[in-house]
């Protein structure tokens, strides 16, 4: 796949581009509603031998457009889509630059230069994406936008148990925790890729020793607690458990969240290594001890607990 950046104005030709079917929106998550419109977009080139892309943004449009709101975490910040669209088979991936000049845009404007301009002969949307100032431009609207020079398909919301999948959904179920129902709405594990560093050994002289990882400060993590999870290293997977808080048996003002992971079944030094965790199931809140045994006891039966979620689910 191939990922090219834009801020307004871009200066690519649209005679020096391919004729493409473009799947376009902000796509945090891209969960299962999502992956509809950029299957349909796929498909669509592949049955009329175009090539596929998705058009998406960066930041999010509230950084931009709400004074109050200056970071915003995501679902599946910039690194983790793009693996993800790449997985899907999307041929080119258009990172538009949301800033005050894009927001500006009328309607007409943003489709003349980001979609005919980019040589787009069809374009795949959800039915509430919207475009141009003040989001005045919409799925009702587009084919008068178009001009007759692309066709477009509108997709319908995507419900499960009768309730639209959509990005803030997620984000409220990750809230709580909820990482298997994040699961399945995303038909993929939730998933923080991260470097270890180097952490206060602790697990180590508790009998669990951890990799500590530094967390991407764009990625949206669930509540805080111990979760099962599965570690991809080296294209091998493993099973463990990950403690996400302040370890509050040993910390009592510590404000910045700790993420350890502990391998089950591995004993390779990992300093400065990548590791993919995929979060499973949430097992229980972060809790304090009166001491370290009660702490080294509890370790134990989360151990004996995810070890045995993991033989029940995997068979």
């Amino acid at each position: 796949m191939r990922t090219i950046e834009l801020t307004y104005p871009h200066s690519l030709l649209k005679g020096e581009l391919p004729d493409t079917v473009a799947a376009t929106g902000f796509f945090d998550g891209i969960h299962k509603g999502h992956q509809r419109v950029i299957n349909t977009a796929i498909q669509h080139a592949n049955n009329n031998d175009m090539e596929s892309a998705v058009i998406s943004f960066h930041p999010h449009p509230s950084v931009v457009l709400k004074k109050d709101n200056k970071h915003v975490k995501y679902i599946t910040p910039m690194k983790e889509k793009i693996k993800v669209l790449s997985q899907m088979g999307v041929d080119r991936l258009y990172i538009i630059t949301f800033n005050k000049e894009l927001s500006a845009l009328s309607p007409q404007e943003f489709i003349d230069h980001f979609i005919i301009g980019l040589n787009m002969k069809h374009v795949v949307a959800g039915f509430d994406f919207s475009y141009g100032h003040k989001g005045q431009g919409n799925m009702n609207s587009i084919e008068e936008h178009a001009r007759g020079l692309f066709t477009h398909t509108t997709i319908d919301k995507v419900l499960d148990e009768g309730e639209k999948i959509s990005s803030t959904r997620i984000r409220n179920l990750l809230q709580d925790g909820n990482v298997e129902k994040v699961h399945h709405l995303l038909d993929r594990p939730l998933t923080i890729t991260g470097k270890v560093i180097e952490g206060e050994k602790r697990g180590r002289e508790l009998g669990y020793p951890t990799a500590n990882i530094q967390i991407d400060p764009d990625a949206l993590l669930p509540k805080p607690g111990i979760y099962a999870v599965k570690i991809v290293y080296h294209n091998s997977i493993y099973e463990g458990m990950a403690s996400l808080g302040i370890n509050p048996t040993f910390t009592e003002d510590r404000l910045d969240l700790s993420f350890e992971v502990n391998i089950f079944d591995f004993q390779n030094d990992l300093y400065g290594e990548e590791l993919t965790v995929q979060w499973y199931t949430f097992i229980r809140e972060e809790e304090k001890f009166d001491s370290v045994k009660g702490l080294i006891d509890q370790i134990k039966e989360d151990e004996r607990v995810i070890r045995n979620y993991f033989h029940v689910t995997d068979k």
